[in-house]
């Protein structure tokens, strides 16, 4: 029994079914950027290991001991990823933002990505959905939530009575981190202003986020099990988090805390459960 079978028995004993709708680089790298030094002794040279008199001598010993120590202990100097511009200095049009989204080198996600996972659905959506980042499929596609789990966040879009086309479903980053993990801090950071142009443009009713990276990296709230089914606020909208459809694929019994979930979004907007 799939999710939306079990959905079906759910709503069944809640009331009367409606109509379901259910539509089928690494950044350029610095010139002359110093190159990391290993936290390991440098290797001493026959004349450095050659008796030193006078005090002249003794003092040249210790400069070059205090200096081979310094380099043997410097930490790794790497630079910091650029953040996105500010929200501001976006574009303030879907065309322009997409088109700046696109060509972004914002991070080094952009060496290994083949397409840029904007976003899509209705630009003037009362429910927005907000997940973590693209995987292998979406990557390939461009597209936002079109694999196992884009599958199964269609069958919970279709059991609150709304078609994909109906809302507006995006991520925190824009580009697949290698081998699907969790983005970092500093690609978050890279890329969160385009997503928080989205949400202003978009101006939703009701945002649910996908999981305890969306929850962290928009909200700064850590624990998703803790947080879920409880009614947060981003910039006077409402926000549900719940748990991510790859989370409920590996936890098939947490679909029914989902479900919960899902129902209270669907008692905000108004929709008949």
């Amino acid at each position: 029994m799939d999710f939306f079978d079990e959905l079906s028995e759910v709503i069944a004993r809640d009331g009367a079914r409606r109509g379901v709708r259910a539509t089928p680089e690494v950044w350029s790298d610095f010139t002359g950027r110093i190159v990391p030094v290993k936290n390991a002794a440098a290797p001493v040279g026959k004349s450095a290991s050659m008796e030193i008199t006078g005090a002249a001598g003794r003092a040249d010993a210790v400069n070059t001991v205090s200096a081979a120590a310094a380099v043997a202990t410097a930490p790794e100097i790497v630079p910091a990823a650029p953040s996105a511009p500010a929200v501001k200095e976006l574009p303030g049009d879907w065309e322009s933002l997409r088109a700046a989204a696109l060509v972004c080198r914002n991070c080094h996600l952009c060496a290994s990505r083949r397409n840029v996972v904007f976003g899509e659905g209705s630009c003037n959506a009362r429910l927005m959905f907000i997940g973590e980042g693209p995987g292998a499929d979406e990557d390939a596609t461009g597209r936002p939530f079109v694999g196992a789990a884009g599958q199964l966040l269609d069958k919970m879009i279709a059991a609150m009575h709304l078609a994909r086309e109906e809302v507006y479903i995006a991520n925190i980053v824009k580009c697949r981190p290698p081998g699907n993990r969790m983005p970092g801090e500093d690609e978050a950071a890279a890329c969160i202003g385009f997503l928080e142009k989205q949400i202003e443009l978009v101006k939703p009713e009701v945002i649910v986020l996908l999981g305890g990276t969306a929850l962290h990296f928009l909200l700064h709230i850590d624990g998703i099990t803790r947080a879920r089914g409880r009614w947060q606020e981003y910039k006077n909208i409402a926000v549900m988090p719940t748990f991510h459809p790859a989370f409920l694929l590996r936890k098939p019994d947490a679909k029914r805390e989902a479900w919960h979930d899902l129902k209270l979004v669907m008692n905000k907007l108004g929709i008949p459960i």
